[in-house]
């Protein structure tokens, strides 16, 4: 890639943009409102907007390697505050995809390094679901599968948030878990069952 010929990109997306509508950049300067904070995997095949066709200013992204929701992240924590209080966001999705390389890497036994404590995140996850991953043969589908489980488990993290727990009390504000198949293009909807997950963690982490 030409890095300078981006430049020239951008002048085309902009007359493009301008060709339809006039006041395109005028009108988008004057602020947003996304209903969606989307939470997603920095992997360079997996851009929010675009699978999910939709259009500046209707979705809030935080990306970073394996979606994922550390409670120790302050990057991570202050864009759900931000996205929850000031935004008012009505929904919140975690997306995984197959085949991510943050999920392959921490199932290996190898030191990544500085990679090692956000892949322990994922690791943990492994250990909590052992008994059924291990159960799974092909290693593919072992992947896949933990892919899926990563984003529960980010989902949970998701829910154990102050700000999440308030607005789902006052304004319904739901949490959802999808992948995107990155050989089909396709966006799956894990269709998780939150209310039985909020069950199993309220005694514990009940904060409004």
């Amino acid at each position: 890639m030409d890095i300078n010929g981006i430049f020239k990109n951008n002048q085309d997306w902009v007359q493009k943009k301008l060709s339809v509508e006039p006041n395109y950049f005028s009108e988008l300067s004057k602020g947003q409102t996304p209903d969606i904070l989307y939470i997603g995997c920095s992997d360079s095949r997996v851009t929010a907007e675009e699978l999910m066709g939709v259009s500046p200013g209707e979705v809030f992204v935080l990306r970073n390697i394996a979606n994922m929701v550390p409670n120790t992240d302050l990057s991570v924590m202050s864009v759900i505050n931000y996205a929850v209080l000031q935004l008012k966001v009505n929904h919140i999705v975690v997306c995984g995809h197959y085949f991510c390389g943050g999920v392959q890497a921490a199932m290996k036994s190898e030191d990544l390094g500085i990679l090692n404590p956000w892949l322990r995140n994922i690791r943990d996850v492994y250990r909590m679901h052992k008994d059924e991953l291990n159960n799974i043969e092909d290693q593919e589908l072992r992947y896949k599968r933990l892919v899926e489980l990563n984003v529960e488990e980010q989902c949970i993290n998701v829910l154990k948030t102050a700000e999440v727990q308030k607005a789902r009390r006052d304004r319904n504000l739901t949490v959802h878990g999808w992948v995107f198949d990155v050989h089909s293009g396709k966006l799956i909807d894990l269709k998780i069952n939150f209310i039985k997950l909020l069950e199993n963690i309220k005694e514990i982490y009940r904060l409004d």
